[in-house]
């Protein structure tokens, strides 16, 4: 597998995503080049159908290019067999999503222990870091409440502690603050921020909050499926 400087962490070169909607073809991206280095908090935003969703779900192996090709960590995905992409996807990367996504039969701890299962990751290791995880994002007290128990802006503390159980290098957040209110907001964005910052995980946002555009430390904005303006701030 063709490698890169590990300082980088995603490389996106050229992608082209086409969909098929009858007999027409509908572009979501159009030749999109794209690198994020290790420890970003990123955000890419954009109108609805501008592509920041596709480009996420590109950059987190969901989904396959029409043309281009995406590397993680140095690592092409087109490379990787499905085998190899579940286990990258399941070690390296967390996903946080705008329903959260969480499984409405289990609690907050099974939810946020799902991923440690997967990974057969030791069961008294597993309860420590869940337990751990759940007190870090403020859900303490919480942990045998199933999702219909608890608010949104607890969901989502759910979901980040889920996605960063199995200590990702890289987490990809489509509308995390989406379905929340704005005081909630703002304390999952001080709870990311502040993962960033501790653990050191690249954290790339899709999002049309400008909360969300103006806590993010580089704004990369689409357009009609293009890299519109990449600033850093």
């Amino acid at each position: 597998m063709e490698k890169q400087a590990m300082a980088e962490i995603v490389r996106v070169e050229g992608v082209t995503k086409f969909y098929q909607q009858g007999k027409v073809s509908v572009p979501a991206l159009r030749g999109v080049d794209l690198s994020i280095q290790s420890g970003e908090f990123a955000a890419i935003a954009g109108p609805s159908g501008s592509g920041k969703t596709t480009l996420l779900n590109m950059i987190g192996g969901l989904d396959k290019p029409t043309r281009g090709r995406v590397s993680i960590e140095g690592t092409y995905l087109s490379a990787m067999s499905k085998g190899q992409l579940g286990k990258m996807r399941l070690n390296r990367i967390g996903f946080i999503f705008q329903s959260y996504n969480l499984i409405p039969v289990l609690t907050a701890y099974e939810n946020a222990e799902f991923v440690l299962l997967l990974q057969k990751c030791p069961a008294e290791e597993r309860r420590e870091r869940v337990i751990s995880l759940l007190e870090e994002v403020g859900l303490k007290g919480l942990e045998q409440r199933i999702p219909s128990e608890m608010s949104g802006g607890q969901q989502q503390r759910v979901a980040i502690a889920r996605s960063i159980a199995p200590e990702p290098a890289l987490v990809l957040a489509d509308e995390p603050t989406a379905n929340v209110d704005s005081q909630t907001a703002a304390e999952l964005l001080d709870l990311m921020e502040q993962l960033n910052r501790t653990k050191q995980i690249t954290f790339v946002f899709s999002t049309h909050d400008p909360a969300v555009m103006e806590r993010a430390r580089r704004l990369i904005t689409l357009k009609d499926g293009t890299v519109d303006r990449d600033v850093m701030k």
